[in-house]
């Protein structure tokens, strides 16, 4: 079973820039998809391999989603943030279709973790 454990949170001024990171350990981690929710709303998701990504229209131009799977972490470097990008951000797991490809209902990731909370200040 693959847990995951998100770092990087923080509080920067509007236009400032914000890596977050989700660490994986357990078993079969390169099966699954991983993605990152403000909330509920997708964010950004890489399947198992780094060879698609996807993103939400808030996260479109500004964020950029990374996969290292000898490390086990997927990153989100945030760029240009804006006051409305403030929340708590969950990495999320997913298995379905084997990680091969990226899907944004959050109903079908079954792996989280607990957040970090980014606070983006005008």
């Amino acid at each position: 079973q693959v847990q995951l454990v998100e770092s990087g949170g923080g509080e920067v001024q509007a236009g400032g820039s914000l890596r977050l990171s989700c660490a994986a350990s357990g078993v079969g981690y390169s099966d699954y998809t991983i993605a990152w929710f403000k909330e509920q709303e997708f964010v950004a998701g890489i399947n198992y391999n780094g060879g698609r990504i996807d993103y939400g229209a808030s996260a479109e131009g500004r964020f950029t989603i990374s996969r290292d799977n000898a490390k086990k972490t997927v990153a989100l470097q945030m760029d240009n943030l804006k006051p409305e990008d403030t929340a708590v951000y969950y990495c999320a797991a997913s298995n379905r279709h084997n990680g091969i490809v990226v899907i944004r209902l959050i109903k079908d990731y079954t792996i989280w973790g607990q957040g970090t909370q980014v606070t983006v200040s005008s």
